[in-house]
């Protein structure tokens, strides 16, 4: 999404300078070119040569000092610019910006920016929590500036909570979001993802569940977040972070996954099962750790769970839905059984046991079947390129029904 992107980052007064100048660093090797502003405090920080050497451009710190390359600064900046980058936005440059202040370059040229504003507030959590703070911010994003919320934990000043600037590989992340917002083939879709497996409770410390690392279910959230989509991701428990511009409800069992999703479901585009859930749940759950007994068995008796996906499909109306078959025998027979029987556009089918595919790898090997028959089978590859490729397969059928 940054190839070829324009971007001018203003950098002001923070002590998170330090990580603008990865942030510059990261743009450049997505193809983007960068400018930097500088505000005066900022210059404290780090010197504008470094950031000079790391853009390779000229780096813009005062209003009263020429630069060739442009006739009148401020506003050959605002004109050129893609997006507008402001990282660290301290407490100070918010509040110019929401009383339309413009007494440096930096604030002049927010001022006259033309492209859209992109601000990564980063302070002290008072600061931050205060509630001007949080009126400019809201005043700010009523007139179409994006904010990147900052991140919670250790603050320099030796206090916790939030006021962090993101990393340099988050707020990346957010701008190809939000360039996917604007340029994306899957933009003003909404599109639900179910990812990793569920736990059934036994007592306390127990469960029943499978061996799912939600990988490929986050794999295809984060790449239709990338291609523009508005992706909820109902996960299950998972190591992995969520990703970039995707929102997340983390689920336990199979009910409260399928809870989540029919609560959501009426106002989704496309709907996209990969999580491998628990088809039965204990009938029993104890309230206290069940303790070893002399005898060897312990009998847990088991009832079935709800089908998410056949009640999703048998729901469906104008979605495009898409299952998952992970099967360890019988490939294409029990996902040609499923694909009828829970009234689906597509399902993926892949054999679990098959080495370079599965549970908790980074590369899958898939089939996609369709109820006419077509089935398309896909050599091993990461499970990024099998998403983007199930991704493609969304939107054809996407237009054929239009």
């Amino acid at each position: 999404m940054l190839q070829g992107k324009k971007i001018v980052l203003g950098v002001t007064g923070g002590i998170a300078v330090y990580k603008a100048v990865d942030l510059v660093s990261r743009l450049r090797k997505q193809g983007a070119e960068v400018r930097v502003v500088m505000t005066e405090h900022a210059q404290e920080f780090v010197t504008p040569l470094t950031f000079k050497e790391i853009s390779g451009n000229q780096v813009a710190v005062s209003m009263w000092t020429s630069n060739q390359e442009f006739n009148v600064e401020h506003i050959s900046l605002a004109n050129w610019a893609d997006a507008f980058v402001v990282a660290p936005a301290t407490a100070n440059i918010l509040a110019k910006m929401a009383c339309g202040l413009a007494d440096d370059l930096l604030s002049t040229t927010l001022l006259a920016a033309q492209a859209p504003i992109i601000v990564c507030p980063a302070m002290n959590t008072g600061m931050y929590e205060n509630a001007i703070t949080q009126e400019n911010i809201a005043k700010l994003m009523q007139h179409g500036v994006t904010v990147m919320p900052p991140a919670v934990g250790h603050l320099a000043c030796g206090t916790t909570g939030a006021g962090r600037l993101p990393e340099p590989e988050e707020i990346v992340h957010f701008i190809n979001g939000f360039f996917a917002q604007c340029t994306g083939d899957m933009r003003g879709l909404r599109v639900l993802v179910t990812a990793a497996g569920t736990r059934e409770p036994i007592d306390p410390v127990r469960f029943v569940g499978n061996r799912s690392s939600g990988k490929m279910g986050y794999a295809v959230a984060q790449q239709a977040a990338e291609r523009g989509a508005e992706v909820l991701l109902v996960t299950g428990p998972s190591a992995l972070p969520i990703p970039a511009n995707v929102k997340a409800i983390k689920v336990e069992t199979t009910k409260e996954m399928l809870d989540a999703c029919l609560e959501a479901f009426g106002s989704m585009d496309v709907v996209i099962k990969a999580a491998a859930v628990a088809d039965y749940r204990p009938r029993d759950v104890a309230d206290q750790k069940i303790k070893k007994k002399t005898d060897d068995a312990l009998t847990v008796v088991m009832d079935k769970n709800p089908d998410i996906l056949k009640e999703l499909g048998s729901r469906k109306e104008k979605q495009i839905l898409v299952g998952f078959a992970a099967e360890t025998q019988n490939l294409l027979a029990n996902a040609k059984e499923k694909i009828i029987k829970k009234n689906l556009d597509m399902i993926v089918a892949n054999d679990v046991t098959a080495a370079g595919a599965g549970f908790n790898t980074d590369t899958n090997i898939v089939k996609f079947l369709y109820p006419d028959g077509k089935l398309r089978s896909l050599e091993q590859m990461p499970k990024t390129e099998v998403a983007n490729l199930l991704l493609d397969a969304v939107m054809e059928m996407r237009q054929q029904k239009m």
